[in-house]
């Protein structure tokens, strides 16, 4: 999709449960084309439950999750707009970085920007062709952040987007997130360390 086109997340009253126990209840929240929201809160109160939840890797409880784009919802369209990052960085330690950015461009689409754009984005051109085994803690978090930019879907679920990374590249990381917001993305985060940006909406979560 044109990523410039107003769109929002509608959550309403949502609930997820694990078996037999409510991990959070009554959220609800709407976030729209330019803005961001963190979800913050105690170990294990559900934020990461949360970003799962809405990327469908996970069932509801109850409550409605809807998209709502150019004025009209269509909520099936939800898994082709969000681009979901978990806090385990999800990369292939045999294959080099270009490779694992190929896999991500194969599954979500083809963006703007090549794997050397992206990975030039996050200062590590110069690790296009090495096995990402080889890398640092920070830089598997910054090649993981650099899938986010290959493809152009609007929503982007980011858990713990920090961790591992050093000031500078969270620096590196606020700055593709400000872009971002500005050409009309959007994004929830779930997070214990605020990324700074200006007119997040803050979403706590507590424990039950």
């Amino acid at each position: 999709m044109d990523i410039t086109q107003r769109c929002h997340l509608l959550i309403e009253d949502l609930s997820v449960a694990r078996g037999e126990r409510v991990v959070f209840g009554g959220v609800s929240l709407r976030v729209g084309s330019g803005e961001i929201a963190e979800v913050t809160g105690p170990n294990g109160v559900g934020k990461s439950t949360l970003l799962r939840a809405i990327a469908g890797f996970l069932p509801l409880g109850s409550g409605r999750i809807s998209w709502v784009e150019s004025e009209a919802t269509d909520t099936a369209l939800l898994a082709e707009r969000l681009h979901y990052v978990g806090h385990l960085d999800g990369l292939k330690s045999a294959l080099t970085a270009r490779e694992n950015l190929d896999i991500g461009r194969g599954l979500l689409g083809r963006g703007r920007l090549t794997p050397l754009e992206a990975l030039g984005r996050m200062e590590l051109a110069h690790v296009l062709d090495l096995p990402v085994g080889y890398l640092s803690a920070g830089q598997r978090r910054r090649v993981a952040l650099a899938r986010l930019l290959i493809t152009d879907r609007p929503l982007w679920l980011l858990d713990e987007p920090l961790t591992a990374l050093d000031r500078h590249a969270r620096a590196l990381l606020k700055a593709v997130a400000a872009d971002h917001l500005a050409s009309g993305g959007l994004m929830l985060a779930a997070t214990h360390e605020q990324l700074g940006l200006p007119g997040t909406i803050q979403v706590r979560l507590e424990a039950r």
